[in-house]
């Protein structure tokens, strides 16, 4: 006899679920909150050359954005906890829509095109450059021939025209006609949606892990803690974004990359602290290195004791890049490790060194070579500086 459970599978197909959706209706979704973001989504991670070539390609491309998938929210309080799409605060489980859409695979592309409707800052050098005919990221600000994406896109249609007529003095009609046509075209694109209707946690988390998990650490530990029911702990917000402001506010952001790496970090650096947590002296397999990272023990401790081993590692972090920069030696940083095994440093020896303890340090930064070094050595590097 046939296995029921293939007769069910065989009577429904999620593909016909199916719809599409513009831009201009996504964005109004997400300002509403009508779209979330599970917690265990990472953050934003493209960069600016990546939101350009969206752009362009939304303008240009002969072929459709690949499609957007959702689970649909039933019931609020069988979900996933869930967060604001761009500055992740948590939303209250009484607080989220049913019928909302929970986004499992597109956040970069959605919030890409929302901060274009909110002329985000950070977007403020990208441009439609109509000398080039294409969007552009520019490294000062924008010429009387350049639009900035956040005016063109702007949620309050009178924005374009403001900006055009006042900052570009557009005075043809055919040119305000075109400016206009393509901002039809880029706020009226639109989006295959792929929903899935009512799945239960476990199920999220699934898919989830099928289409986006890879190489993610900080994914990994946030997976962890939605599986074991944290909801009011978000790492992206409360650790590794603060972790990656830090290490961009001394231009130190080029050894930050590529993203399936740099999410490695904020996690090794939580070894030396969590060690001194669990009472361990220092072994080996702990150094704050992205191969020995400890997702599960750190997901066994309690929400108050993992919040207390993230602050106090951003804090071993600010006393090594001041460190650094007191004593000249911003320049000797040409890898993460430097970083990484000196706030480790601070983590077992404390914020108050000896004059001996600082010319040790200096004199380790400038001496140590991580170049082409085993993890075998750099875990014996590091052992070596706190021992």
């Amino acid at each position: 006899m046939i296995n029921t459970n293939l007769k069910v599978a065989s009577s429904y197909d999620p593909t016909k679920q199916s719809q599409s959706q513009t831009i201009e209706a996504l964005n109004t979704d997400i300002k509403n909150n009508k779209i979330t973001l599970p917690i265990y989504q990472r953050d934003l991670s493209w960069t600016l050359d990546k939101a350009v070539a969206l752009f362009n390609y939304q303008l240009f491309g002969k072929a459709p954005v690949s499609p957007l998938s959702f689970n649909r929210i039933s019931v609020a309080e069988n979900t996933v906890t869930q967060v604001e799409l761009i500055n992740r605060n948590i939303i209250h489980k009484s607080e989220v829509k049913e019928a909302s859409l929970s986004v499992i695979d597109g956040q970069q592309r959605l919030s890409t095109n929302y901060r274009a409707s909110i002329d985000d800052p950070e977007f403020a050098n990208i441009v439609l450059d109509l000398n080039k005919g294409k969007f552009r990221l520019l490294k000062i600000g924008p010429k009387k021939f350049q639009i900035p994406v956040g005016k063109l896109l702007n949620e309050d249609n009178s924005v374009l025209s403001n900006y055009a007529v006042g900052e570009m003095d557009v005075k043809d009609f055919d040119d305000m006609t075109t400016l206009i046509d393509i901002r039809k075209k880029m706020t009226g694109y639109s989006y295959t949606l792929h929903i899935a209707n009512g799945m239960n946690e476990a199920e999220q988390i699934e898919w989830f892990e099928v289409l986006n998990n890879a190489g993610s650490k900080v994914s990994a530990l946030q997976m962890q803690f939605a599986k074991l029911g944290s909801t009011s702990y978000d790492i992206y917000s409360s650790y590794s974004s603060p972790f990656k402001d830090k290490i961009e506010n001394f231009d130190l952001n080029d050894l930050f990359s590529p993203y399936t790496t740099n999410v490695s970090y904020p996690v090794a650096l939580l070894n030396p602290e969590l060690e001194k947590k669990l009472n361990q002296s220092h072994t080996l397999n702990y150094a704050p290195m992205p191969s020995d990272t400890k997702e599960n023990k750190l997901a066994q401790l309690s929400t108050d004791d993992l919040k207390e081993v993230a602050d106090k590692s951003l804090e071993d972090l600010d006393l090594a890049l001041n460190f650094f920069e007191e004593h000249n030696l911003v320049q000797n940083i040409t890898r993460m490790d430097y970083i990484l095994d000196v706030a480790g440093y601070f983590a077992f020896k404390g914020p108050s060194l000896s004059q001996e303890q600082e010319m040790m340090i200096i004199n380790w930064v400038k001496n140590t070579n991580f170049t082409n070094k085993s993890n075998s050595a750099r875990r014996e590097i590091f052992s070596n500086l706190i021992n």
